[in-house]
């Protein structure tokens, strides 16, 4: 993977995505347990933990895939899923909840595509249908999306003809077609042979270096620790630690952190 050094963000950047309090159950297994989670614009934050801590649940409530159970999230000031009325928030119907996915890219470890679409046609339908854009301009900057993921060159071609790196590419390609606020990662590399990890993370990492606004949940401690502004470390629904990725990496202040790093480190 190509090396990056996280960006300067000035202090003054605004808050993009704003978790508060946020609480998450399935049945009587509670997953998320009062998450806070704040990230600025422009900046990339990676949450880190075991598997089942809540953190692909978390990516699933910022953008309303899961409703909360008590808390909010809010993105660019825009309370998700709901209507605020000062101390209450009333559900949005479903409309106008997946018009404001359109402001929020993600990019699922399994791909997602269409199968039966062309790589292009698996761009150009969102942009088409929920923001109603020209076809014409629309594969025009679907075209300019598959060069920047280095696939110029597999427009025609269907996703069963792709390797899982070029997949997940598309898929990642897909998320920008509709310029969204915040891009949002679960696990994108988990599903890749080990040899195609590295295509995935160097796109991503071109993404953190023209100033896009994510949040990644990985595995990969070596992409935390080079693009990362913020890394969250989360366990069992609640934020143990979060700092900047010298802090949280090299010296955590909790048991649990420094447990988890010695198994994957």
């Amino acid at each position: 993977m190509t090396a990056a050094t996280p960006h300067a963000r000035p202090a003054a950047d605004p808050v993009m995505v704003d978790v508060r309090g946020v609480h998450k159950k399935f049945g009587a297994v509670e997953v998320l347990r009062g998450v806070d989670l704040r990230v600025h614009t422009g900046e990339v934050t990676v949450v880190l933990g075991p598997s089942g801590s809540g953190k692909s649940t978390l990516l699933r409530t910022i953008n309303h895939l899961e409703k909360v159970d008590r808390g909010w999230i809010s993105i660019d000031g825009e309370t998700v899923g709901y209507r605020r009325s000062g101390n209450k928030l009333y559900e949005l119907r479903e409309r106008d909840v997946l018009k404001q996915r359109t402001h929020i890219g993600f990019v699922f470890q399994d791909f997602n595509l269409f199968p039966h679409l062309t790589v292009l046609a698996n761009l150009v339908e969102a942009p088409v249908s929920a923001l109603r854009r020209r076809r014409a301009a629309a594969e025009g900057a679907a075209r300019l999306l598959l060069e920047r993921v280095g696939l110029a060159d597999k427009a025609d071609a269907y996703p069963r003809q792709l390797s899982g790196g070029q997949q997940q590419r598309v898929a990642i390609a897909r998320a920008l077609a509709l310029e969204p606020k915040v891009l949002l990662f679960d696990e994108p590399t988990s599903a890749l042979d080990p040899e195609l990890v590295g295509e995935v993370l160097d796109v991503i990492t071109d993404l953190a270096r023209s100033g896009t606004t994510m949040i990644v949940v990985t595995h990969e401690i070596g992409f935390a620790r080079e693009v990362a502004d913020t890394v969250v470390f989360l366990d069992d629904g609640v934020v143990v630690e979060q700092g900047a990725p010298s802090a949280v990496l090299d010296r955590p202040q909790h048991e649990r952190t420094r447990s988890f790093l010695s198994k994957v480190l």
